[in-house]
């Protein structure tokens, strides 16, 4: 995505309050964001996080495009976030040098009338990968999703990216998308760890 220019610069106006250093992020990962793997995480120092603002809109769609292509909207969890909008307090930027490169939304749901979040999409500019600004991202909104009340975090994706993050295979079965998503990479993590066990039922709006 290097030869595209749409996308925007740090605003010169946007609130430091909302920048969060991604060494922060690594000390909280050395403690109880791992309790799965353990695996250290390697995250650039160049590396900060800070909410969306409306001015980045273009440039996540762009983003959005780039990475998952036109394929996306038939994807299930695509349906779901275009029935429900996201959260705005839960949509975050991840920058690299000032210049964003990755983006996270978070959609609000229901699971058996059990409040949380579907995370996604979760995506990071290709020119810029292995830098850890997705991880970063993930660590980053499910402890303020968590932190604000969500009773879990739902996501559809790779076990072994998000494993090390605390996620965890949801059961066989138990939770509804409207649409075909493979079972095995339906994956959750909840405020407690003993929801795991009895959260099913239909995905609906929060």
């Amino acid at each position: 995505m290097t030869s595209k220019t749409t996308a925007p610069s740090a605003p010169a106006d946007a609130p430091q309050a909302d920048l969060v250093q991604a060494d922060l992020a690594q000390a909280d990962l050395a403690q109880a964001d791992l309790p799965l793997s353990g695996q250290a995480m390697s995250i650039s120092p160049s590396i900060s996080i800070r909410h969306e603002i409306p001015r980045d809109d273009p440039w996540v769609e762009d983003l959005h495009g780039v990475a998952f292509g036109p394929g996306r909207f038939a994807r299930t969890a695509f349906r779901v976030r275009e029935r429900f909008p996201h959260d705005p307090a839960l949509s975050l930027i991840a920058e690299y040098e000032g210049r964003p490169i990755g983006s996270v939304r978070m959609t609000p749901v229901s699971v058996g009338e059990i409040q949380g979040y579907l995370l996604g999409p979760l995506a990071t500019d290709p020119d810029y990968r292995n830098k850890g600004a997705g991880r970063a991202l993930v660590q980053k909104v499910t402890e303020m999703s968590l932190e604000g009340g969500a009773e879990f975090i739902l996501l559809v994706g790779d076990a072994p990216y998000y494993q090390p993050l605390g996620y965890e295979p949801a059961a066989s079965g138990a939770i509804v998308f409207p649409g075909p998503v493979d079972p095995a990479r339906i994956l959750v993590r909840c405020r407690n760890r003993e929801l795991l066990g009895r959260l099913a039922g239909k995905i609906s709006a929060a």
